[in-house]
Protein backbone atom coordinates (compact mmCIF):
# COMPACT_ATOMS: atom_id res chain seq x y z
CA UNK A 1 0.00 0.00 0.00
CA UNK A 2 1.32 3.70 -0.78
CA UNK A 3 1.58 6.03 2.27
CA UNK A 4 1.78 9.79 1.68
CA UNK A 5 4.28 11.63 3.80
CA UNK A 6 4.52 15.55 3.71
CA UNK A 7 6.70 17.91 4.58
CA UNK A 8 7.96 21.56 4.38
CA UNK A 9 5.53 23.49 6.30
CA UNK A 10 6.51 26.20 8.28
CA UNK A 11 5.31 30.16 8.63
CA UNK A 12 6.42 33.22 6.88
CA UNK A 13 5.15 36.59 6.00
CA UNK A 14 2.53 38.12 3.55
CA UNK A 15 4.10 37.37 0.12
CA UNK A 16 6.60 35.01 1.12
CA UNK A 17 7.28 31.67 -0.34
CA UNK A 18 7.24 27.88 1.00
CA UNK A 19 7.36 24.54 -0.68
CA UNK A 20 5.80 21.07 0.29
CA UNK A 21 7.00 18.01 -0.36
CA UNK A 22 4.88 15.12 -0.64
CA UNK A 23 6.65 11.28 -1.16
CA UNK A 24 4.49 8.22 -2.27
CA UNK A 25 5.98 5.75 -0.13
CA UNK A 26 5.34 2.09 -1.17
CA UNK A 27 4.44 -0.17 -3.98
CA UNK A 28 1.45 -0.50 -5.75
CA UNK A 29 0.02 -1.42 -9.34
CA UNK A 30 -2.28 1.28 -9.82
CA UNK A 31 -1.47 4.50 -11.20
CA UNK A 32 -2.35 7.70 -8.82
CA UNK A 33 -3.72 11.01 -8.93
CA UNK A 34 -1.07 13.46 -6.19
CA UNK A 35 -3.18 16.21 -4.71
CA UNK A 36 -2.91 19.37 -2.09
CA UNK A 37 -5.68 20.23 -0.20
CA UNK A 38 -6.25 22.22 2.60
CA UNK A 39 -7.92 22.85 5.69
CA UNK A 40 -8.46 26.16 7.97
CA UNK A 41 -9.73 26.18 11.04
CA UNK A 42 -13.87 26.30 11.15
CA UNK A 43 -13.52 25.63 7.07
CA UNK A 44 -13.79 22.62 4.98
CA UNK A 45 -11.14 20.93 3.56
CA UNK A 46 -10.85 22.20 0.20
CA UNK A 47 -8.92 21.52 -3.32
CA UNK A 48 -5.88 23.63 -3.79
CA UNK A 49 -3.68 21.62 -6.53
CA UNK A 50 -3.52 18.21 -8.32
CA UNK A 51 -1.09 16.28 -10.16
CA UNK A 52 -2.81 13.47 -12.18
CA UNK A 53 -1.37 10.46 -13.61
CA UNK A 54 -1.54 11.73 -17.50
CA UNK A 55 0.76 14.21 -16.11
CA UNK A 56 -1.95 16.85 -16.39
CA UNK A 57 -2.66 19.82 -13.40
CA UNK A 58 -5.34 21.31 -12.07
CA UNK A 59 -5.67 24.52 -9.69
CA UNK A 60 -8.11 25.78 -7.62
CA UNK A 61 -8.93 29.60 -8.59
CA UNK A 62 -7.54 30.98 -5.73
CA UNK A 63 -3.99 29.89 -5.99
CA UNK A 64 -3.74 29.98 -9.85
CA UNK A 65 -0.59 31.97 -11.09
CA UNK A 66 0.73 31.49 -7.43
CA UNK A 67 0.95 27.71 -6.50
CA UNK A 68 2.68 25.53 -8.84
CA UNK A 69 2.61 21.47 -8.36
CA UNK A 70 4.92 19.48 -10.31
CA UNK A 71 6.57 15.86 -9.83
CA UNK A 72 9.76 14.29 -9.93
CA UNK A 73 8.50 10.90 -11.13
CA UNK A 74 12.19 8.92 -10.46
CA UNK A 75 11.16 10.08 -6.38
CA UNK A 76 8.06 9.40 -5.95
CA UNK A 77 7.40 12.89 -5.46
CA UNK A 78 5.33 15.64 -5.78
CA UNK A 79 5.93 18.96 -4.89
CA UNK A 80 3.19 22.49 -4.35
CA UNK A 81 5.78 25.56 -4.57
CA UNK A 82 3.67 28.42 -2.85
CA UNK A 83 4.83 32.14 -3.74
CA UNK A 84 2.91 35.09 -3.13
CA UNK A 85 1.80 33.81 -0.08
CA UNK A 86 -1.59 35.65 1.42
CA UNK A 87 -2.80 35.30 5.16
CA UNK A 88 -6.14 33.22 4.21
CA UNK A 89 -3.24 30.49 2.50
CA UNK A 90 -2.95 29.53 6.03
CA UNK A 91 -3.90 26.24 6.69
CA UNK A 92 -3.11 22.82 7.21
CA UNK A 93 -2.02 21.44 3.80
CA UNK A 94 -2.55 17.75 3.39
CA UNK A 95 -1.67 15.13 0.42
CA UNK A 96 -3.63 12.65 -0.89
CA UNK A 97 -3.05 9.98 -3.19
CA UNK A 98 -6.15 8.05 -4.99
CA UNK A 99 -5.87 5.76 -7.70
CA UNK A 100 -7.25 5.94 -10.91
CA UNK A 101 -10.02 4.22 -11.98
CA UNK A 102 -11.00 1.39 -10.11
CA UNK A 103 -8.00 1.69 -8.37
CA UNK A 104 -9.57 4.66 -6.39
CA UNK A 105 -11.41 1.86 -4.57
CA UNK A 106 -8.68 0.50 -2.74
CA UNK A 107 -6.20 3.57 -3.26
CA UNK A 108 -6.86 6.89 -1.14
CA UNK A 109 -4.29 7.81 1.28
CA UNK A 110 -3.76 10.79 3.09
CA UNK A 111 -0.98 11.78 5.13
CA UNK A 112 -0.76 13.40 8.25
CA UNK A 113 -0.98 17.24 7.35
CA UNK A 114 1.87 20.34 7.26
CA UNK A 115 0.76 23.45 8.77
CA UNK A 116 1.82 26.62 7.00
CA UNK A 117 0.82 29.99 8.74
CA UNK A 118 0.90 33.16 6.99
CA UNK A 119 1.41 36.29 8.55
CA UNK A 120 0.30 39.67 7.63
Amino acid sequence: QVQAVESGGGSVQTGGSLRLSCVASGRTRCTYDMSWYRQAPGKEREPVAVFKADGSTRYADSVQGRFTISQDSAKNTVYLQMNSLKPEDTAMYYCNIKGTGWCGAVLNSWGQGTQVTVSS
